[in-house]
Formats: structure tokens, sequence, C-alpha cells
């Protein structure tokens, strides 16, 4: 049996426009021109994107303080339009996939996976959750994703990875892991093993069953 590993944002839900949104709005709060915002955010934790702005030389407990207010910010803005940004077939993809051993591997803080998997009611299909606060290294530092698998109590060869951005991917590979890319925020993602669209594209359910007899 193969285990499961999902990213939350760009697939659990397409988050990274209100996370853009979010961030300039926040930026421009204070006087900042939000430059090159995508690139400086995609698969980044807050920590990298709050010192890429407001400089390396914040102290800690600032740099936690406007990351916290930036998702706050986020789930206020994400919240009258939540149910339309779930990634399409995620909450039937899990269900029908109920006994497979699931894990969440997430550079996100902790306030945006509750919010996201309490909202959506998809918090008892994962025996396992690491966001980025329990982890040294964000992606695409293999460890959230090592860690994952650790406590699920699978090998890395045994689990197969659900992402969207190419730190993700770097990540999950750089764990020895398959991949399944989201093309969500990408059209194509270098280094997976299968590009989908969402959790309905019929290619998903076939290649699944081939890798469950490898």
């Amino acid at each position: 049996m193969n285990a499961f590993l999902f990213d939350l944002d760009g697939v659990i839900i397409h988050s990274m426009p209100m996370h853009t949104a979010a961030w300039e709005e926040y930026l421009r709060r204070y006087g900042i021109e939000p430059s090159s915002l995508e690139d400086r955010m995609h698969g980044k934790r807050n920590d990298q994107i709050v010192r890429a702005y407001f400089g390396d030389r914040l102290p800690a407990d600032e740099v936690f303080h406007h990351g916290a207010a930036k998702e706050a910010l986020f789930r206020e803005m994400m919240t009258p339009v939540f149910d339309a940004h779930l990634v399409p077939g995620i909450a039937s993809f899990l269900s029908r996939n109920d006994s497979i051993p699931k894990a969440l591997g997430t550079n996100a803080e902790p306030a945006n996976v509750d919010f996201v998997l309490d909202k959506a009611a998809l918090r008892p299909f994962f025996r396992v959750i690491v966001d980025g606060m329990q982890v040294e290294h964000p992606k695409p530092h293999p460890e959230i994703y090592l860690t994952a698998a650790q406590r699920l109590g699978f090998e890395p060869s045994r689990c197969i990875v659900f992402e969207d951005s190419p730190s993700g991917v770097a990540a999950a590979r750089a764990a020895g892991m398959r991949v399944v890319g989201i093309t969500t925020t990408a059209d194509h993602l270098a280094g997976v093993d299968l590009h989908v669209r969402d959790f309905h594209d019929s290619q998903l359910d076939a290649w699944l069953k081939s890798q469950s007899r490898s």
C-alpha cells in the first residue's frame, strides 16, 4: 500500500490569488510596493516572505506579528468565497480513498491549516499534519515530507505527494517520493510523475491504480 501526502495551498484550496491579494493589501498598508510578489511568496514560509519585504534584520517577534496579521487578513478575505476556492474533486477523492493513510505536509501556518481543514470538514481524512512551524527547514527542503512519512510509518518510496509548486515538488523529490502535479497555479511542473488539472481529472485514478502495483 502507498500513502498519500498532500500540500495545502493550491492542492486542497486554490488560495494563491487570495494570498496574493492579501499580501498586496497588507504591504501597501505599510507603504511597501509588492514587486515580484508571486515569485517571492510561492512555496515560501511567511517568515521568509516577511523578511524579503521588511528586511532581514527585523526581530523575530515582529516577523511573527506581520505574518500572523497577514494571515488573519487572508482568512477574512477568503471566508465569504471559501467553497468556490476548494480544488474541484478534493472532498470526493479523499472520501473514496478513505482507507489509504494520508498526511498533510505544508509550509502554511497552523491557523490557516485549521481554517481550511475545519471549514471544509476535511480534517478526519488526515492521520498526520505537519505544518511549517513544526520543522526547522521549510520546502524545498524535504524535512516536511520526510517527517510526515515517518509519522505515518511509511518509507518515502511508498509515498505519493500531491503538489502545485516547484518548491514543493523539489521537496518531495528530495525526499525520494513520487509526485502528482496539480496545475492550479502553474501549467507545468518539472519533475512530476503525472500532471492533472484537479481531482476530477480522468487520468488520476488510473495512474494511482498502476502505482499500487509497483
